[in-house]
Protein backbone atom coordinates (compact mmCIF):
# COMPACT_ATOMS: atom_id res chain seq x y z
CA UNK A 1 0.00 0.00 0.00
CA UNK A 2 1.64 3.48 -0.77
CA UNK A 3 1.20 5.63 2.28
CA UNK A 4 2.63 9.19 2.94
CA UNK A 5 3.37 10.32 6.34
CA UNK A 6 3.59 13.41 7.86
CA UNK A 7 4.99 13.57 11.39
CA UNK A 8 7.12 15.13 14.36
CA UNK A 9 7.89 15.06 17.54
CA UNK A 10 8.16 11.31 19.34
CA UNK A 11 5.10 9.98 17.28
CA UNK A 12 5.74 10.93 14.09
CA UNK A 13 9.00 8.87 14.98
CA UNK A 14 7.51 5.88 15.97
CA UNK A 15 5.39 5.50 13.13
CA UNK A 16 8.05 6.28 11.07
CA UNK A 17 9.86 3.41 12.79
CA UNK A 18 6.74 0.80 12.21
CA UNK A 19 6.57 1.98 8.55
CA UNK A 20 9.95 1.08 7.78
CA UNK A 21 9.57 -2.11 9.29
CA UNK A 22 6.53 -2.62 7.45
CA UNK A 23 5.28 -4.19 3.70
CA UNK A 24 4.13 -1.09 2.87
CA UNK A 25 5.69 1.35 0.50
CA UNK A 26 6.35 4.97 2.29
CA UNK A 27 6.21 6.94 -0.82
CA UNK A 28 7.40 10.49 1.08
CA UNK A 29 7.51 11.66 4.71
CA UNK A 30 6.60 15.32 5.20
CA UNK A 31 8.46 17.25 8.06
CA UNK A 32 10.16 20.05 9.25
CA UNK A 33 13.82 19.92 7.82
CA UNK A 34 16.96 20.19 10.62
CA UNK A 35 18.92 23.39 10.35
CA UNK A 36 22.78 23.01 9.59
CA UNK A 37 24.67 21.40 13.20
CA UNK A 38 21.39 20.26 14.84
CA UNK A 39 21.81 16.87 16.09
CA UNK A 40 19.02 16.31 17.59
CA UNK A 41 17.04 13.37 16.55
CA UNK A 42 13.82 14.10 14.14
CA UNK A 43 11.58 12.72 11.69
CA UNK A 44 12.96 14.42 9.14
CA UNK A 45 16.83 13.66 9.92
CA UNK A 46 15.20 9.64 10.47
CA UNK A 47 13.65 9.57 7.18
CA UNK A 48 16.68 10.84 5.43
CA UNK A 49 18.81 8.48 7.56
CA UNK A 50 16.28 5.61 6.17
CA UNK A 51 16.47 6.77 2.47
CA UNK A 52 13.18 7.91 2.31
CA UNK A 53 12.06 10.80 0.10
CA UNK A 54 11.48 14.01 2.38
CA UNK A 55 9.28 17.10 1.56
CA UNK A 56 8.93 20.02 4.02
CA UNK A 57 6.36 19.99 6.26
CA UNK A 58 4.41 22.83 5.23
CA UNK A 59 3.87 21.84 1.68
CA UNK A 60 0.37 19.93 3.17
CA UNK A 61 -0.71 23.66 3.23
CA UNK A 62 -0.29 24.08 -0.56
CA UNK A 63 -3.37 21.93 -3.04
CA UNK A 64 -0.50 21.32 -5.79
CA UNK A 65 0.91 18.62 -3.12
CA UNK A 66 -2.77 16.43 -4.08
CA UNK A 67 -1.27 16.47 -7.71
CA UNK A 68 1.86 15.33 -6.58
CA UNK A 69 -0.34 12.36 -4.34
CA UNK A 70 -2.49 11.55 -7.04
CA UNK A 71 0.35 10.64 -9.16
CA UNK A 72 1.88 8.69 -7.00
CA UNK A 73 -1.42 7.18 -6.58
CA UNK A 74 -0.78 7.52 -2.40
CA UNK A 75 -4.13 5.53 -0.85
CA UNK A 76 -3.37 6.62 2.44
CA UNK A 77 -2.58 9.75 3.97
CA UNK A 78 -1.36 9.94 7.91
CA UNK A 79 -0.70 13.11 10.28
CA UNK A 80 1.13 12.30 13.39
CA UNK A 81 1.14 15.64 15.39
CA UNK A 82 2.14 17.99 12.38
CA UNK A 83 2.11 21.43 12.86
CA UNK A 84 0.10 22.76 9.91
CA UNK A 85 -3.05 22.71 8.77
CA UNK A 86 -3.79 20.32 6.30
CA UNK A 87 -5.13 21.72 2.48
CA UNK A 88 -8.91 20.27 1.48
CA UNK A 89 -7.64 19.12 -2.20
CA UNK A 90 -4.90 17.42 -0.33
CA UNK A 91 -6.90 15.40 2.62
CA UNK A 92 -9.22 14.43 -0.67
CA UNK A 93 -6.20 13.28 -2.70
CA UNK A 94 -5.69 9.77 -1.18
CA UNK A 95 -7.62 6.89 -2.51
CA UNK A 96 -8.33 6.18 0.95
CA UNK A 97 -8.17 9.18 2.27
CA UNK A 98 -6.19 11.23 5.00
CA UNK A 99 -6.41 10.03 9.28
CA UNK A 100 -4.86 12.13 12.17
CA UNK A 101 -3.88 10.81 15.20
CA UNK A 102 -5.49 13.15 17.88
CA UNK A 103 -4.26 13.06 21.41
CA UNK A 104 -7.54 13.21 23.09
CA UNK A 105 -10.94 11.77 22.82
CA UNK A 106 -13.01 13.27 20.49
CA UNK A 107 -15.62 14.79 20.37
CA UNK A 108 -14.83 16.07 23.67
CA UNK A 109 -11.40 17.26 23.31
CA UNK A 110 -10.29 19.12 19.73
CA UNK A 111 -8.10 20.77 18.39
CA UNK A 112 -4.18 21.83 20.77
CA UNK A 113 -3.23 21.08 23.81
CA UNK A 114 -6.09 18.04 24.80
CA UNK A 115 -3.49 16.69 27.53
CA UNK A 116 -3.20 20.17 29.28
CA UNK A 117 -6.74 20.99 29.34
CA UNK A 118 -7.99 17.84 30.35
CA UNK A 119 -5.31 17.92 33.60
CA UNK A 120 -6.68 21.60 34.24
CA UNK A 121 -10.17 20.20 33.96
CA UNK A 122 -9.82 17.95 36.49
CA UNK A 123 -10.81 14.71 34.08
CA UNK A 124 -9.89 11.18 35.75
CA UNK A 125 -9.66 9.52 32.49
CA UNK A 126 -8.46 10.71 29.44
CA UNK A 127 -8.51 8.78 25.44
CA UNK A 128 -6.40 8.81 21.92
CA UNK A 129 -8.23 9.02 18.52
CA UNK A 130 -7.57 8.08 15.36
CA UNK A 131 -9.96 9.81 12.74
CA UNK A 132 -10.80 10.65 9.19
CA UNK A 133 -9.65 14.04 8.59
CA UNK A 134 -12.37 16.40 6.95
CA UNK A 135 -12.41 20.08 6.49
CA UNK A 136 -13.08 20.95 10.07
CA UNK A 137 -10.51 20.24 12.61
CA UNK A 138 -10.73 17.42 14.46
CA UNK A 139 -14.33 16.71 13.40
CA UNK A 140 -14.02 13.77 11.18
CA UNK A 141 -15.26 10.12 11.08
CA UNK A 142 -13.43 8.26 14.32
CA UNK A 143 -11.89 5.48 12.96
CA UNK A 144 -10.12 3.77 16.47
CA UNK A 145 -10.32 5.08 20.01
CA UNK A 146 -8.27 3.68 23.29
CA UNK A 147 -8.95 5.54 26.76
CA UNK A 148 -7.17 5.06 30.06
CA UNK A 149 -6.86 6.72 33.63
CA UNK A 150 -5.39 10.11 34.59
CA UNK A 151 -3.45 9.92 38.23
CA UNK A 152 -3.14 12.25 40.48
CA UNK A 153 0.65 12.81 39.40
CA UNK A 154 0.42 12.87 35.79
CA UNK A 155 1.72 15.73 33.86
CA UNK A 156 1.12 16.95 30.44
CA UNK A 157 4.51 14.81 29.28
CA UNK A 158 3.63 11.80 31.18
CA UNK A 159 -0.08 11.72 29.30
CA UNK A 160 1.13 12.95 26.12
CA UNK A 161 3.50 9.96 27.05
CA UNK A 162 0.56 7.62 27.31
CA UNK A 163 -0.76 9.50 24.04
CA UNK A 164 1.92 7.67 22.12
CA UNK A 165 2.00 4.71 23.70
CA UNK A 166 -1.62 3.87 23.06
CA UNK A 167 -2.66 6.22 20.01
CA UNK A 168 0.45 4.41 17.50
CA UNK A 169 -0.84 1.19 17.75
CA UNK A 170 -3.99 2.38 16.76
CA UNK A 171 -2.60 4.48 13.51
CA UNK A 172 -0.72 0.21 12.49
CA UNK A 173 -4.65 -1.40 13.11
CA UNK A 174 -5.53 1.77 10.70
CA UNK A 175 -3.06 0.48 8.34
CA UNK A 176 -3.76 -3.10 8.72
CA UNK A 177 -7.44 -2.47 7.78
CA UNK A 178 -7.06 -0.74 5.29
CA UNK A 179 -4.84 -2.83 3.40
CA UNK A 180 -6.87 -5.95 3.41
CA UNK A 181 -10.56 -5.01 4.02
CA UNK A 182 -10.53 -1.03 3.71
CA UNK A 183 -14.56 -1.19 3.19
CA UNK A 184 -14.33 -2.01 7.21
CA UNK A 185 -12.42 0.72 8.48
CA UNK A 186 -14.82 2.45 11.14
CA UNK A 187 -16.51 5.64 10.10
CA UNK A 188 -18.00 7.04 13.70
CA UNK A 189 -19.88 9.95 12.79
CA UNK A 190 -18.73 12.61 15.63
CA UNK A 191 -22.13 14.24 17.80
CA UNK A 192 -21.33 17.54 17.34
CA UNK A 193 -23.18 18.49 20.63
CA UNK A 194 -20.25 16.95 22.50
CA UNK A 195 -17.88 18.68 21.02
CA UNK A 196 -15.66 21.07 22.75
CA UNK A 197 -12.67 22.35 20.84
CA UNK A 198 -9.30 24.49 22.29
CA UNK A 199 -7.08 26.92 21.33
CA UNK A 200 -3.55 27.48 21.88
CA UNK A 201 -2.50 28.98 25.12
CA UNK A 202 -3.20 28.37 28.63
CA UNK A 203 -6.28 30.05 30.44
CA UNK A 204 -4.89 33.88 32.11
CA UNK A 205 -1.84 33.79 30.38
CA UNK A 206 -0.65 31.17 32.80
CA UNK A 207 -1.03 33.76 35.67
CA UNK A 208 -1.39 31.95 39.12
CA UNK A 209 -4.37 33.07 41.35
CA UNK A 210 -2.86 32.58 45.05
CA UNK A 211 -6.89 32.95 46.04
CA UNK A 212 -7.75 29.37 44.39
CA UNK A 213 -7.62 26.29 46.16
CA UNK A 214 -4.29 24.71 46.41
CA UNK A 215 -5.69 21.67 43.48
CA UNK A 216 -6.09 24.17 40.87
CA UNK A 217 -2.78 25.52 41.40
CA UNK A 218 -1.34 22.32 40.96
CA UNK A 219 -3.53 21.42 38.06
CA UNK A 220 -2.07 24.49 36.38
CA UNK A 221 1.43 23.30 37.01
CA UNK A 222 0.70 19.93 35.81
CA UNK A 223 -1.05 20.70 32.98
CA UNK A 224 2.31 23.07 31.60
CA UNK A 225 5.14 20.52 32.96
CA UNK A 226 6.68 19.30 29.74
CA UNK A 227 10.15 19.12 31.53
CA UNK A 228 12.37 19.33 30.35
CA UNK A 229 11.32 19.62 26.74
CA UNK A 230 9.52 22.86 25.66
CA UNK A 231 5.99 23.55 26.85
CA UNK A 232 3.39 24.61 24.16
CA UNK A 233 0.95 25.27 27.17
CA UNK A 234 3.02 28.01 28.14
CA UNK A 235 3.97 27.97 32.15
CA UNK A 236 2.18 28.65 35.71
CA UNK A 237 3.91 31.95 36.08
CA UNK A 238 4.11 34.16 39.17
CA UNK A 239 6.22 36.66 40.81
CA UNK A 240 8.10 37.77 43.69
CA UNK A 241 10.12 41.23 44.34
CA UNK A 242 8.94 42.21 41.44
CA UNK A 243 10.61 39.43 39.30
CA UNK A 244 8.01 37.03 37.61
CA UNK A 245 9.01 33.30 37.28
CA UNK A 246 7.37 29.98 36.67
CA UNK A 247 6.72 27.11 38.89
CA UNK A 248 7.61 24.06 36.67
CA UNK A 249 7.23 21.44 39.82
CA UNK A 250 5.23 21.55 42.89
CA UNK A 251 3.01 18.63 44.65
CA UNK A 252 -0.02 19.10 47.28
CA UNK A 253 1.15 18.98 50.92
CA UNK A 254 -1.96 18.07 52.97
CA UNK A 255 -1.17 20.42 55.47
CA UNK A 256 -3.44 23.20 56.02
CA UNK A 257 -2.96 27.35 56.63
CA UNK A 258 -4.15 29.72 57.60
CA UNK A 259 -1.97 32.92 56.35
CA UNK A 260 -2.16 35.25 53.35
CA UNK A 261 -2.28 33.37 50.21
CA UNK A 262 0.94 33.15 48.43
CA UNK A 263 2.99 33.86 51.39
CA UNK A 264 6.26 32.00 50.81
CA UNK A 265 6.51 29.47 53.92
CA UNK A 266 9.34 27.50 54.94
CA UNK A 267 12.27 26.34 52.80
CA UNK A 268 13.39 22.45 53.00
CA UNK A 269 15.65 20.59 50.78
CA UNK A 270 12.80 19.04 48.56
CA UNK A 271 11.18 22.40 47.90
CA UNK A 272 9.62 25.33 49.62
CA UNK A 273 6.52 25.88 50.83
CA UNK A 274 3.87 28.75 49.28
CA UNK A 275 0.21 29.30 50.73
CA UNK A 276 -2.50 29.01 48.70
CA UNK A 277 -6.63 29.29 50.18
CA UNK A 278 -7.06 26.09 51.71
CA UNK A 279 -3.26 24.88 52.28
CA UNK A 280 0.34 24.96 51.57
CA UNK A 281 1.82 23.61 48.17
CA UNK A 282 5.24 22.80 48.04
CA UNK A 283 7.15 24.49 44.92
CA UNK A 284 10.55 22.45 43.98
CA UNK A 285 11.69 23.99 40.47
CA UNK A 286 11.38 27.04 39.08
CA UNK A 287 12.38 28.56 36.13
CA UNK A 288 13.55 32.12 36.36
CA UNK A 289 14.71 34.42 33.56
CA UNK A 290 15.05 31.36 31.27
CA UNK A 291 17.11 29.37 33.78
CA UNK A 292 15.66 26.21 35.91
CA UNK A 293 16.55 26.41 39.35
CA UNK A 294 16.12 24.83 42.30
CA UNK A 295 12.70 26.57 44.79
CA UNK A 296 15.29 26.67 48.05
CA UNK A 297 17.56 28.72 45.87
CA UNK A 298 15.33 31.52 44.94
CA UNK A 299 12.19 31.70 47.22
CA UNK A 300 12.78 33.85 50.37
CA UNK A 301 10.65 32.96 53.13
CA UNK A 302 7.94 35.45 53.95
CA UNK A 303 7.64 36.68 50.60
CA UNK A 304 4.63 36.91 49.19
CA UNK A 305 4.03 35.76 45.56
CA UNK A 306 2.11 38.15 43.24
CA UNK A 307 2.55 41.47 45.15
Amino acid sequence: MNVVLAGEESAGLQVLRALEKSKHRLVAVLATPVTPGDARVSVWKMACDLGFETWPAELVRDAKLAERLRSERVEIFLNVHSRYIVNNEVLSAPLLGAYNLHPGPLPRYAGLNAVSWAILNGEHKHGVTVHKMEREIDAGPIAYQSFFAIEDDDTALTLSFKCIRLGVPLMLQLLEMASTEPSKIPAIKQDPALRLYFGAGEPEEGQISWACAASKIIALVRACDYFPFHSPFGHARTSVRGQDFAIIKAQLTGLLCDIAPGTIGDSTDSGVYIACRDQWILASKLKVQGKYVAAQNFLKTGDICGA
